[in-house]
């Protein structure tokens, strides 16, 4: 018997050969690496439960029943203990920590290891899809595993050792877990983070609650999400909450505020100390998405007559919570900004002597108001590990460190790739998600559009005069309006993201109208010809020279003739075409407004929004006017 999903509803048989009742659960001690199964639970008649002691009471065990020592008469019951827990009710189908993996997965089933007759250890919980299988019946894992080594792709196991799994889903009433292994409060700042974003919204606040006050600052100064951000502040005391925002770095702690509402933020800064209070407030001054805003008050800043031994002893008196010292500051006698030091050069340098005679003079520094983007190119443009902000007297106001730099120019890179129909997960080398559901979701939703459209066109020509059939010529022709239109936006996202403002005062919108307008008339040109020389390949001369522009359709020339009213037809589909383009082109202009105007407006833009809607307008011209055309000449 290898898991525990096998050996539930065995028969306990007793010495004689009685029947007891059938398995319902396994108890284990928490205090080992690989625990011993300590207690069988069963259920006897009437659906009673019992519990007894595994290792006084059990002989064997087989894929046939758990067989006792002693009869009926002789078994004694037994509780429970504190250190112990139930498989079944306390772990299967749980949310458990993989502190290995450092993600949040679901118990599918529990591996066991039998060790003699009657010895057995849990080795760990099988997260996978062979777990589940075998959860809802062991013959339904056994045909999928064979189907799928049959295709090529065997169903792998997914066992977290018990050394690796801290259990979420706990009643603390019940039972404590005193487990030996690496558990969540434990783990760094940022996989704390990651974890909880993974978890039920229920399960939140109590993970949350496990850790103190210093560990809850750190892992929430980590989150991705803002809205769970918010959740989270709000399912905290305000007194809580406003002592893990003063444990936190100012910026960090501005960056939380600004999730909240304006009452609430305002109770949690009157709570906290007044040093942290006014550090607070005065970041929150700033406008957002400035170096003023990111910065940190909290930097060591001397004078530059004092040695390397006054600089050595201030920093030596920091907090242990003090932000990251990356450079020292020195400053002249109205305190304005002169030199820094690095911290290499104090530990190499004598220390009598002064800081004026060692620092860096010529020192890159911004003011409060510049953008953030503007200062993380600085720093990156210079390697600072952090660079100061200062007034317009160069007194140091704070300082912007690699880590906000660093998150400033990841949250520019993930706008970039929304703009450009992206995310981050795509791949990274091919461009294209992995997953195949992905992969057409995000590139080839064009086909859907073309499909539905196809329909849509095919019911109103049916409609408007019983013309169904010749539904199929804008069908046919329909694909190059839409891979048109879409191109004309990926141009549209590429021109934005490329385009520098301080190259251009005047604006791009008038060079680009004029470039897509080009674009477009040439395109339109090349789907015109395309669509003749379609037609001539496709039907006689004696055809064609019915359906030339001096013939018309209303004209006695034989269009009764089934070829020549499908050649009008399909020659309308492409002229239709060829204008849909043009104007989807030469509007696209409209689409470059539409992303700098929100740019101003400090709002996200999905790419892929952006190339649905301009998709799904010129599908709705296309069809359009390619039906009212040939409704036109046939009806």
């Amino acid at each position: 018997m290898n898991y525990l999903s096998e050996m539930l509803k065995l028969p306990v048989i007793d010495s004689n050969g009685e029947e007891l009742g059938v398995v319902n659960d396994l108890g284990i001690a928490t205090g080992e690496v690989f625990p011993h199964v300590t207690s069988l639970a069963f259920q006897g008649p009437a659906k009673t439960p019992f519990m007894i002691s595994w290792r006084k009471y059990v002989d064997h065990f087989d894929n046939t029943g758990v067989y006792l020592k002693t009869p009926q008469t002789d078994v004694r019951f037994s509780y429970l203990q504190p250190d112990e827990v139930l498989l079944a009710r306390d772990i299967m189908n749980k949310q458990i920590v993989d502190t290995q993996g450092l993600k949040v997965v679901r118990v599918n089933d529990l591996k066991l290891s039998a060790s003699g007759e009657n010895q057995l250890r849990l080795l760990g919980a099988e997260v996978g899809a062979r777990g589940l299988l075998r959860a809802l019946h062991p013959a339904l894992e056994r045909v999928a595993s064979r189907i799928a080594k049959l295709v090529g792709k065997p169903l792998p196991e997914h066992i977290i050792a018990w050394s690796y799994m801290d259990l979420l889903e706990r009643s603390t009433q019940q039972i404590k877990l005193s487990v030996s292994h690496k558990t969540l409060d434990e783990l760094h700042p940022a996989d704390i983070a990651d974890i909880i974003e993974q978890l039920d919204p229920r399960l939140r606040g109590e993970v949350f609650a496990q850790l103190d006050t210093a560990q809850a600052a750190e892992a929430i100064s980590e989150f991705d999400d803002d809205e769970l951000v918010a959740e989270v502040l709000e399912g905290m005391s305000d007194r809580d909450a406003s002592s893990m925002l003063a444990l936190m770095d100012p910026d960090d702690a501005v960056a939380l505020i600004e999730e909240l509402d304006y009452e609430k933020a305002e109770k949690l800064l009157r709570l906290m100390g007044v040093k942290e209070e006014r550090a607070i407030r005065n970041l929150l001054g700033y406008e957002e998405d400035t170096a003023g805003r990111i910065m940190t008050s909290e930097f060591v800043a001397l004078p530059a007559t004092a040695t390397v031994a006054d600089a050595i002893e201030g920093l030596r008196k920091l907090d242990e919570d003090f932000e990251s010292v990356y450079y020292v500051y020195t400053t002249d006698p109205t305190g304005a900004l002169t030199g820094v030091l690095s911290l290499r050069t104090l530990i190499v340098a004598d220390h009598d002597a002064r800081l004026d005679s060692l620092a860096y003079r010529d020192v890159v520094w911004v003011a409060p108001d510049v953008d953030q983007e503007d200062v993380a190119e600085e720093m990156s443009k210079y390697n600072l590990a952090a660079m100061p902000v200062c007034d317009e007297n160069r007194h140091i106001l704070g300082i912007v460190t690699v880590d906000d730099a660093m998150e400033v120019m990841s949250e520019e890179h993930q706008e970039d790739l929304q703009i450009a129909g992206m995310s981050s997960g795509e791949g990274a080398t091919s461009g294209e998600s992995l997953h195949v559901l992905s992969w057409f979701a995000h590139r080839q939703y064009w086909l859907l559009v073309w499909a539905v459209a196809s329909g849509i066109v095919a019911a109103v020509l049916q409609w408007m005069g019983g013309f169904g059939s010749y539904f199929i010529y804008p069908m046919c022709v329909m694909p190059a309006v839409l891979i048109a239109s879409s191109r004309a936006v990926s141009f549209v996202r590429n021109f934005y993201l490329e385009y520098d403002e301080s190259d251009d005062e005047d604006g791009p919108y008038l060079g680009f109208f004029v470039q897509t307008t080009l674009v477009g008339l040439i395109s339109a040109v090349v789907i015109y010809l395309c669509g003749q020389l379609v037609l001539g390949a496709a039907y006689p001369d004696e055809v064609l020279s019915q359906i030339s522009p001096l013939a018309l359709p209303w004209q006695d020339t034989g269009l009764a003739d089934a070829s020549a009213l499908s050649a009008w037809a399909l020659s309308a589909c492409f002229a239709c075409a060829a204008a849909v383009t043009f104007v989807s082109c030469a509007a696209s202009v409209i689409y470059l407004k539409i992303l700098f105007w929100r740019d101003e407006h400090d709002r996200n833009t999905s790419g892929t929004a952006l190339n649905v809607s301009a998709l799904l307008i010129a599908c709705v011209l296309y069809s359009a006017a390619s039906t009212l055309a040939i409704f036109w000449l046939l009806a």
